[in-house]
């Protein structure tokens, strides 16, 4: 659907938000006299300074700067657009989004191909519910509930994952949904139909059980379809489309998400009926890859959504190939506080058999005593190619380790690892010599700048009132003699944000902080008041209307000053007119 979101819809958004539960379902938060600290997501340190007011529905990192409201941290930690950012919020509070109609906020292009985009989730889902039809018309005729029967799968697992059939027909979907030119189109761009050199169309996938892939915000973006006899291939995924990108997606993602609101850990499995075989047994937190290596946008989305990864792979050769290969893609994500480890099973064993045959807790268990962290598993590979025994294999050792641990942006997991390696090349002494010189100049280079934290800027009155009508806009209204025309024509700083946000808040007294910087997201004034409202003012609420009126004072004094010191300076070279000298006369007696 084109058009604008309404801001009436945004400002309810916020309200309806507590940005401390949201932002600690993706950053585990702490308390801190009024507010909540982590560190931060948005660049890696090691002490907090990522800062959560839960009175202002705002945060602020004092390391990095970033700062926002619920909508900002959604754009910045799930690398969303607004609109994107708007709807998953809506979806967190179980609301649809309204457009208003007649919006020229984008080029008729970009309507186009927001259009085109929402029509194709919307066929899909289409597809998906006629895929989960076909299976209750035709399942029993055609062997496929006997067949999700005999894996085991319950009714409710099959339901809550949306389980369907493909009939096998050449033409079921085709005929479904391809009644147009146009429609058939759309199906062949997104690889539901396909057609050969003669141009004969016909059904993708056909006589295969269906699982609909969704996407992070719950969209079916493709299928996986599994051959239920001998056939091959035995999974067929649908191909790339303009809305199914493999390699930055996971099967299980959306429901993991869903049915955990805080993930304290990610299993990664390599089959859909791994993922579907645990949730039923309630281990309701893994994922799959769709037919690819774990990718490093999947390693990058598993470390948005929790600290914890443990990739399940079979303990053979091709098992421990994969495992490889996503530690690799893994490395440049291994910030300090999160952890990566490998799960290998016994020959012959997957994740859906073995949770059938040991149940949850005995599987949870062998994933809490059988994981291997990345640390032994990579030099545990590495030593299977390189023998630490001669000097020539500890260089190779060495050759090969040292640019993979370089990738590590965790000061601390890329310490831990660079030791590791030390002690295997026998230079344990010398990386300790080196790590010690390097601590010592740093503290050196410390004490000869002097450096000191710099100290918080001081508040003009023009600026304190800003700063305390960011905190409580009501003051607009418990305030009635300072008004927009009050300002106007002060000569002080700041006077046009201040006067439009006063005029915000007299039309709305009941904003909170977050909407306040949700109206000026777009506007000129923004980073403005992006970086004052990180300024820590140390007024009491109590005492926030006295403040404030005096500072409306004290701008009013800074006012008449200046206009008495121009005076003056006319009156000196002699250029002052006789209203100026009656004006000069009133200041005076007005500053004594």
């Amino acid at each position: 659907m084109s058009g604008r979101i309404p801001r009436n819809f945004i400002d309810d958004l916020l309200a309806r938000t507590d940005i401390v539960e949201l932002i600690d379902g993706f950053v585990p938060l702490k308390k801190a006299g009024r507010n909540y600290q982590a560190c931060c997501p948005f660049h890696n340190e090691k002490s907090p300074s990522f800062t959560v007011s839960q009175d202002k529905q705002f945060y602020h990192c004092f390391g990095c700067g970033a700062h926002g409201n619920a909508i900002s941290f959604l754009i910045e930690y799930e690398r969303l657009e607004f609109p994107e950012a708007v709807e998953e919020l809506a979806r967190y509070h179980h609301l649809e989004v309204p457009r208003e109609q007649g919006s020229f906020s984008n080029s008729p292009q970009q309507q186009a191909n927001r259009s085109q985009l929402e029509d194709d989730f919307q066929i899909m889902e289409k597809a998906s519910r006629f895929f989960e039809s076909q299976l209750k018309q035709k399942g029993q005729d055609s062997g496929a509930i006997e067949y999700l029967k005999g894996r085991g799968l319950s009714g409710e697992i099959v339901k809550q994952y949306n389980i369907g059939y493909a009939p096998n027909e050449w033409d079921a979907i085709l005929k479904t949904f391809g009644q147009t030119p146009e429609r058939q189109q759309q199906l062949l761009d997104l690889k539901m139909i396909t057609e050969n050199d003669q141009q004969r169309r016909f059904d993708f996938f056909r006589d295969r059980i269906m699982f609909p892939i969704r996407d992070k915000r719950g969209r079916v973006i493709g299928f996986g379809g599994r051959v239920m006899g001998d056939g091959s291939p035995k999974y067929l995924n649908s191909p790339e489309t303009r809305i199914f990108h493999k390699g930055s997606e996971l099967y299980g993602f959306y429901q993991a998400r869903q049915q955990n609101r805080k993930l304290e850990r990610v299993l990664v499995v390599e089959g859909y009926m791994d993922v579907i075989a645990l949730a039923q047994f309630g281990i309701s937190y893994a994922v799959a890859a769709l037919g690819t290596a774990t990718t490093p946008e999947h390693i990058q989305m598993l470390f948005r959504a929790t600290k914890q990864v443990i990739c399940c792979y079979d303990g053979d050769r091709a098992g421990r190939d994969a495992a490889w290969r996503a530690l690799v893609n893994a490395l440049p994500q291994l910030k300090d506080g999160v952890h990566m480890k490998f799960l290998f099973l016994p020959d012959g064993e997957d994740p859906d058999t073995m949770v059938r045959r040991i149940g949850k807790e005995a599987f949870e268990q062998l994933m809490e005593e059988k994981a291997v962290p990345l640390s032994k598993f990579i030099f545990d590979n590495l030593l299977q190619r390189h023998s630490v025994a001669t000097s020539e294999g500890k260089a190779s050792l060495k050759a090969e380790a040292e640019p993979l641990i370089s990738q590590i942006p965790g000061e601390y997991q890329k310490q831990l690892l660079e030791e590791a390696l030390s002690e295997l090349t026998g230079e344990w002494d010398k990386h300790k010599i080196r790590k010690d010189t390097e601590l010592a100049n740093a503290q050196q280079g410390v004490a000869k700048l002097g450096y000191q934290t710099p100290q918080a800027p001081s508040f003009s009155p023009g600026r304190m009132m800003l700063r305390l009508l960011m905190d409580k806009p009501s003051l607009a209204k418990q305030c009635p003699e300072i008004t927009p025309d009050a300002l106007k024509g002060l000569n002080v700083g700041n006077l046009e944000m201040l006067i439009e946000m006063l005029s915000l808040c007299l039309q709305n007294p009941d904003y909170s902080t977050a909407q306040i910087l949700e109206h000026f997201r777009t506007h000129r004034f923004s980073k403005a008041l992006g970086k004052l409202i990180a300024w820590d003012h140390a007024v009491r609420s109590k005492a926030m209307t006295t403040v404030y009126r005096d500072s409306f004072k004290r701008l009013i004094d800074w006012h008449l000053k200046g206009r008495m010191e121009e005076l003056l300076s006319k009156a000196r070279i002699g250029q002052i007119s006789q209203d100026e000298k009656k004006e000069l006369t009133l200041l005076s007696k007005h500053n004594q």
